[in-house]
């Protein structure tokens, strides 16, 4: 049996398929690496959405070949989305690379560590996970992504989604249900459904109102804390689901909505539809349905045909619209997008330009939003020590989805808890109440003064899909 490493490059969706290619391996008596230098066999999940992510899953194969030319490693294996456009190239241009899997042949994974893969006539991505499906988690213990549908059949210029994914398709709704209860059983307690529409969930099996329903079905869910799901498409965000948010208290009062843009022209040429006018209608339908919601959404700067009276559309919109969370993408031509031919292409400078002074104007806005949580108390997930220091723990309110939002330091357990270095340490994965001190652009400081829930007894699961790993894999993002 070989040693394997991993690095999974790219996005949440992307590090689901890694860990159920790490669990049939683990099922199959291969041994999972830590280091890449300690590994017989290699894989690199890449992915392929824009051309950095593209460059950077490149680099990191030939960074990888390294390891076979002049280490342990006796195979490298390239799985993903960049196999999807660039199958035979990355066979031809990187002799190093024995095989490559992509998106649609996670379950094939075996035959490659083995070096039994026969190439096949490509086929659109078709794999689907389910709950039997063996998965190894590689995020912490307390907190897994569950993910709900793959593929999408949105017709948006800029997004290559379909022909990387395939088309849209959804899980089975109990086989989700059944997940999310092994993986509280197995000591989660947050889960985050994903999807590339999570909001379309269920049209294929001819639900109505899937999302709602399966939200629903979760926050009956014994022992999970927090329910959150990502990427709302925004004409389909609907009064059920709305109301389903406001209802249970397990799901978290959060909703990401990538809007893309708020200028109706852009928004045409984009294939998306709608106006910064509909949009803000219905932002203020969302805050009035669930009160003290928080709200992410993610532009692109610089998409062609983007004038200066567009881009000042979309900053006057990202002033009035007050988003708790914003991302910013630059725009990157892709050959095989539609956008690719559209004519009015912004030169890159101004792009980034652009860039900077949206991400400003949202700087303030997300300063402004924590400085009045100074002073309050709010309750928060304890995830243990910070990735900037041992010295320092971090905490999550509901409103900070794990790795794109930002997080709650924490600089002081009050003495008046009476705990002690062990019972503290014991602390990571609970839910606590926390005094906020301090307010910096995109994160808090704070003390927990309350601890709300007992330890969890982790049961041994005979038979389940379920596995966690302690080993520290090269998760790059």
């Amino acid at each position: 049996m070989s040693k394997v490493g991993f690095i999974s490059l790219g996005c949440p969706k992307n590090l689901v398929d890694t860990e159920v290619m790490m669990g049939i391996l683990a099922r199959h008596g291969h041994e999972l690496a830590p280091r890449a230098g300690d590994a017989d066999v290699l894989v690199v999940n890449t992915c392929s959405f824009i051309a950095p992510a593209q460059q950077e899953s490149i680099d990191t194969i030939l960074e990888m070949a390294e390891y076979k030319k002049f280490g342990r490693a006796r195979r490298l294996i390239v799985a993903g989305c960049l196999v999807e456009r660039f199958r035979r190239q990355i066979l031809e241009d990187i002799p190093e690379v024995d095989a490559v899997i992509g998106t649609g042949e996670v379950e094939r994974i075996l035959e490659a560590v083995n070096g039994e893969l026969r190439e096949l006539p490509p086929e659109p991505p078709a794999f689907l996970y389910h709950d039997l499906t063996p998965r190894l988690l590689t995020t912490p213990r307390h907190q897994a992504y569950i993910k709900i549908n793959e593929g999408c059949d949105h017709p948006c210029t800029f997004c290559i989604i379909p022909e990387l994914r395939g088309k849209f398709r959804s899980r089975r709704f109990e086989s989700v249900i059944r997940e999310a209860e092994n993986l509280a059983q197995w000591g989660v307690r947050e889960i985050t459904l994903i999807g590339q529409d999570t909001t379309a969930y269920g049209e294929d099996l001819g639900m109505r109102d899937g999302l709602p329903q399966l939200l629903a079905r979760l926050a009956a869910v014994e022992s999970m804390a927090w329910v959150r799901f990502l990427y709302c498409y925004p004409n389909r965000v609907t009064r059920s689901l709305l109301d389903t948010i406001a209802a249970h208290p397990r799901l978290v009062k959060y909703i990401d909505m990538p809007l893309q843009h708020a200028s109706r022209r852009v928004l045409a040429r984009m294939k998306r539809g709608s106006s910064g006018d509909t949009f803000l209608k219905l932002l203020e339908r969302i805050r009035a349905t669930i009160p003290g919601v928080c709200l992410r959404t993610s532009f692109i700067a610089g998409f062609p045909g983007e004038t200066e009276t567009d881009f000042r559309e979309l900053c006057d919109f990202v002033v009035a619209a007050e988003f708790d969370w914003m991302g910013v993408f630059a725009y990157s031509d892709d050959e095989t997008a539609e956008s690719y031919a559209l004519g009015g292409k912004v030169a890159p400078e101004v792009i980034a330009e652009r860039s900077d002074r949206l991400m400003a104007i949202q700087k303030k806005i997300s300063a402004r939003k924590l400085k009045a949580r100074v002073g309050r108390r709010y309750t928060a997930l304890l995830e243990g020590p910070s990735n900037e220091s041992d010295m320092v723990w971090q905490a999550r309110l509901e409103g900070m989805a794990p790795e794109i939002d930002g997080k709650v330091y924490i600089t002081e357990i009050d003495p008046s808890l009476g705990l002690d270095e062990p019972e503290i340490a014991a602390l990571a994965g609970r839910m606590v109440t926390v005094q906020i001190t301090e307010a910096q652009s995109y994160d808090l400081v704070g003390r927990v003064v309350n601890v709300i829930d007992a330890p969890l007894e982790i049961p041994l699961l005979a038979g389940t899909a379920m596995q966690s790993t302690a080993s520290p894999l090269r998760i790059l993002r």
